[in-house]
């Protein structure tokens, strides 16, 4: 098993890196960081409805499309990567992707641990602390002749820019974000009270906790070869061809952690368009803003119709009952829109 240990790449090379050895079937973990910001969006993604592209151009952020699924998010140096390469014929390249999740995610959680911070894995693909925040997001595909295991230590986290560089309907929607990320998703500083371990010694201890799941390293390094592969990948990366690929799925939100999302969507009843703004956490309404331009008499209670839904499974039994219940209590008119609109406009979940 080879090993590629980095403190910084060029940010392309950061991510050609693991899918160059993924497209060569080498067995292998790489750590490295990126020496500059950028944002990569997951493969099944449409960058064009997800990233905001003339703030990040604005902002001098890069946009690649990587070969694994997942969201857009923001990379820097204040996370440390690691990838697991694993040729198909691999025994742990033959689990399934469940229980690779979990076998891969114990020598990041060991670290964790090492330097102090207690944290679990939590289906699908996130590693939260004990309290519940996510502070390792990961992700699996097969590329190439190999499966490859992608994840980060968060050392640090700049949760500002991760919301602006992300296409949004409105700026409230993207405060909702910056909030929602900010109370779910947390780093090594935060909870460390501000102080952070050397990189090196990081780097270290995370690659022994590997070592022992995957067996005895040797070191290798990207020679002239391994680059010029990496740069012809790099351009299918970076290809408008293949970075601004169509999907047939409009996105509805953006994913903070495993069960929480922030959320928006429309339904036009006869009566107006109605938009509403999620915080959705394990399938409850922890918060919901409703806008468009439907009527509702008297106006006041636009408010108090949000109150009615927060905390209520999204599911149609509750919102029928709770909307039903605004009804009669508030004697709320609104034309042209009825219950079933307000469930409508949830898109509620399946039972």
């Amino acid at each position: 098993m080879l090993l590629f240990e980095y403190d910084s790449l060029p940010w392309l090379d950061s991510m050609t890196i693991f899918h160059t050895l993924a497209r060569l079937g080498v067995n292998a973990l790489s750590i490295v960081s990126p020496n500059k910001p950028f944002i990569s969006i997951g493969y099944f993604q449409d960058a064009e409805l997800e990233v905001d592209f003339d703030f990040c151009r604005n902002a001098g952020l890069p946009v690649l499309r990587r070969e694994i699924g997942g969201g857009a998010v923001y990379l820097d140096y204040n996370q440390i990567f690691y990838h697991v390469i694993l040729r198909r014929d691999h025994p742990l390249a033959t689990l399934d992707i469940d229980k690779l999740y979990r076998v891969m995610s114990e020598p990041v959680i060991e670290t964790y641990r090492e330097f102090g911070i207690e944290t679990k894995f939590k289906e699908v693909n996130d590693i939260i602390t004990v309290e519940g925040r996510k502070i390792s997001g990961e992700g699996a595909a097969n590329i190439g002749n190999a499966v490859v295991f992608v994840g980060s230590l968060i050392l640090d986290f700049d949760y500002k820019t991760m919301a602006h560089a992300l296409k949004v309907p409105d700026e409230k929607f993207r405060d909702k974000i910056f909030k929602t990320m900010e109370e779910n998703v947390t780093t090594m500083r935060r909870e460390l009270g501000g102080q952070l371990p050397p990189r090196d010694e990081l780097r270290k201890v995370l690659i022994e906790k590997f070592e022992k799941l995957l067996g005895p390293f040797e070191r290798a390094s990207i020679d002239t070869k391994l680059k010029t592969r990496m740069d012809e990948v790099g351009k299918i990366l970076i290809s408008k061809d293949f970075l601004f690929k169509r999907t047939p799925r409009k996105p509805e939100g953006v994913r903070i952690r495993h069960g929480v999302e922030v959320l928006y969507t429309a339904h036009k009843a006869k009566g107006g368009l109605i938009r509403t703004y999620q915080e959705v956490q394990e399938r409850r309404l922890a918060d919901i803003a409703i806008t468009g331009d439907f009527t509702l008499y008297p106006k006041e209670n636009l408010d108090v119709l949000d109150r009615y839904l927060v905390g209520s499974e999204k599911v149609k039994r509750e919102i029928e009952s709770r909307v039903e219940e605004f009804y009669e209590k508030t004697n709320s008119q609104t034309p042209g829109v009825d219950v079933d609109d307000w469930v409508e406009a949830v898109k509620v979940l399946e039972e």
